[in-house]
């Protein structure tokens, strides 16, 4: 079967571990670029050392995703070395912390919004114009059950969460005349340090693994996916639209 992402150019945030690393593996596999974001350099070589493995190449940036001039220098660079972009994932994101909203410290919020949603902001506001010279741009953003569940204690991440999904949707809108297609991706209960911090009684065994969630990423980042302003979630038996 032939490779369905050769010459594509891919963003994908937080891609030192986790879900954000499947995510960079599965692309590259489909033979896409892949330019790496993370703050730990250290996770994002042994990345690039996979990469090279699966026979496909990445760009490493190690960078903070809160940097708003660093993703601003991103994209110029993009501009400057290929002259557009293909596939943006934004993946990376923080939980905060459990506890009661109106127990919640300020410093907390404004670190959870910083990461989950205003870098995404500021990722599309400087990847727009990359994505629109693509000739079949498309934007995913991981979110969770929780913008709709919304349980007690996890209130700034739901928040944060739910906002994303009101902004991505919102620019989705907006690339409905164009070549751009923006959804986001809900992976549900999966493997990843940060399910564990979440949860840590649960028994991390009986969860999909990231690269199991990964795979079905691939499919929203293909040109042949036409759907927009959608959220998809993970499943067993296939990817399923909420």
């Amino acid at each position: 079967m032939s490779k369905t992402l050769v010459g594509k150019i891919a963003v994908v945030t937080g891609a030192s571990r986790g879900l954000g690393r499947a995510i960079a593996l599965a692309l590259a596999s489909q033979g896409a670029h892949i330019i790496a974001t993370a703050r730990t350099t250290g996770g994002l070589e042994e990345l690039d050392d996979e990469i090279k493995k699966l026979g496909s190449t990445a760009t490493l940036v190690p960078m903070d995703i809160t940097d708003s001039a660093g993703i601003d220098r991103l994209g110029a660079a993009i501009f400057e070395r290929w002259k557009k972009l293909d596939i943006l994932v934004g993946n990376a994101g923080v939980l905060g912390a459990t506890t009661p909203v109106a127990h919640l410290e300020p410093k907390v919020w404004d670190n959870v919004m910083a990461v989950n949603v205003t870098a995404n902001y500021r990722l599309l506001r400087s990847m727009d114009p990359l994505l629109r010279m693509s000739d079949a741009g498309r934007a995913v953003f991981v979110t969770s059950g929780h913008a709709q569940s919304t349980p007690a204690y996890s209130g700034v991440y739901s928040i944060s969460k739910a906002a994303l999904e009101a902004m991505v949707k919102t620019y989705a809108a907006e690339m409905a005349t164009t070549k751009v297609r923006a959804n986001l991706f809900s992976p549900g209960a999966t493997r990843t340090k940060m399910r564990a911090q979440a949860m840590p009684g649960e028994d991390p065994m009986k969860l999909p693994t990231p690269e199991e969630v990964a795979a079905q990423v691939v499919a929203l980042c293909e040109a042949r996916f036409e759907e927009n302003g959608l959220v998809f979630r993970f499943s067993k038996d296939g990817l399923v639209r909420k």
